[in-house]
C-alpha cells in the first residue's frame, strides 16, 4: 500500500519540519524534501478552503516538475476566522494581530493535502478542524510573543507548543492543526499504492 508509493520515491514539497515529523509518526520517510517556493497571497475574494486547495495543488505540480517519476506530497494549512484568512506570522505585529483576533473566539483550520503521482494523477483531500480559544489577557499574549514559537505559523500560533494553553476545545483532526491531517494523508498514500499494485 503506502510502501509501494515509498518504493517509487516520495518527495515532500514542504520546508516544514512539523510535516516531516508528522509523516515519521506514521512511518513515512520521504526520499527527498524539496520545498515549493511560491506566492501564498490569497486571491481577491478567495475563500479559505479553495485557497488551501489551490496552494496544495500548485506546490505539488511545481515540485513534481523537478522530480519526474516520483510521487510528490504537498500540503497547505490555512487559519480562518469566518471567511477571513489569517496570515502566516512573519513579524511580532502579525502574531499580535492574529492572537487578538482569535482571543475568545472559534476559528477554523483548513488543511489541504495533494498527492501527485508519476502518471500526473492528482489526489486531493481537504480537512477542516474547529478550534476555540479562551479569552487571552495582555500578559498571556506578551509572554507568548516573547517566546517566538509563532514565527512562520499560520494564524500566529503552534497548537503543539505553548499555545495549547489557549485552546478550550477542538473538534476534528488535531494533526491537521499541527500541519498535516494524518488520517487523510495515510488514506491518499494507501489509495495510490493500491492503484499501483
Amino acid at each position: 500500500m503506502a510502501q509501494s508509493v515509498l518504493s517509487a520515491g516520495l518527495v515532500l514539497a514542504s520546508a516544514s519540519p512539523r510535516r516531516l515529523d508528522l509523516l515519521a509518526q506514521i512511518g513515512v520517510r520521504p526520499l527527498a524534501v524539496d520545498p515549493a517556493d511560491l506566492d501564498e497571497t490569497p486571491g481577491k475574494l478567495e475563500l479559505p478552503a479553495p485557497h488551501a486547495k489551490r496552494l496544495a495543488g500548485e506546490k505539488a505540480r511545481l515540485v513534481a516538475a523537478r522530480h519526474p517519476g516520483r510521487f510528490v506530497l504537498a500540503a497547505d494549512t490555512v487559519v480562518a476566522c469566518g471567511r477571513r484568512i489569517l496570515p502566516k506570522a512573519e513579524s511580532e505585529a502579525d502574531a499580535q494581530f492574529c492572537l487578538d483576533l482569535l482571543s475568545g473566539r472559534r476559528h477554523t483550520v483548513v488543511g489541504a493535502v495533494c498527492l501527485l503521482g508519476p502518471d500526473g494523477r492528482e489526489r486531493l483531500r481537504v480537512v477542516e478542524t474547529k478550534v476555540a480559544f479562551k479569552r487571552l489577557d495582555h500578559a498571556e499574549v506578551a509572554a507568548y510573543l516573547a517566546g517566538g514559537e509563532w514565527r512562520g505559523k499560520a494564524g500566529g500560533y503552534a497548537i503543539q507548543g505553548m499555545a495549547a494553553l489557549f485552546v478550550r476545545w477542538i473538534e476534528g483532526s488535531y494533526s491537521n492543526v499541527v500541519g498535516l491531517p494524518l488520517f487523510e494523508t495515510g488514506a491518499l498514500l494507501n489509495a495510490a499504492g493500491d492503484a499501483r499494485g
